[in-house]
């Protein structure tokens, strides 16, 4: 599980890549292609107060390393390449209480503010349903990775 705002997100997907924890590299080296994953938005935009609360796209790891690029002058930030799935943005909040990693009702959004976490695959077969997400290709899974908190600075 992966954690930006949304428009950073929408960029990622765009371009075929997650970027994680302001562009930090442990977390992307974490994965491994074939691992899927979903990000969630807590906002439309990074920084803002605009909640969204939200899934706002799913893939699976490409077969590339994580590498690092020039997003700006100074900021070097480490990305992973991507294939992005077909997915609809779906909000979190009929999903919580069936999802294990949101079961304490009251602290539900605590888990999402790690920058990249692994749910199990239950979890991840539920969001995918409620996203209605599909492979643009046939695709091995290996494991599931879900990236949390972290967000796309670009």
């Amino acid at each position: 599980m992966a954690v930006a705002s949304a428009n950073h997100v929408r960029i990622g997907r765009a371009a075929g890549f997650m970027q994680v924890c302001h562009g930090k590299a442990a977390p992307l080296k974490r994965s491994a292609p074939g691992d899927r994953v979903i990000y969630y938005s807590p906002t439309e935009t990074f920084g803002g107060k605009d909640r969204l609360q939200a899934f706002t796209a799913m893939g699976v790891v490409e077969e590339t390393a994580a590498y690092q690029v020039e997003a700006h002058h100074g900021f070097r930030p480490w990305r992973r390449d991507v294939a992005w799935w077909r997915a609809t943005e779906t909000p979190i909040r009929p999903l919580l209480g069936r999802l294990s990693f949101t079961s304490d009702r009251a602290g539900w959004g605590y888990r999402l503010r790690f920058g990249l976490f692994e749910i199990d695959n239950d979890d991840a077969e539920l969001i995918a349903e409620a996203m209605l997400a599909e492979p643009l290709m046939p695709v091995a899974w290996t494991r599931t990775m879900v990236p949390v908190q972290g967000t796309l600075a670009l």
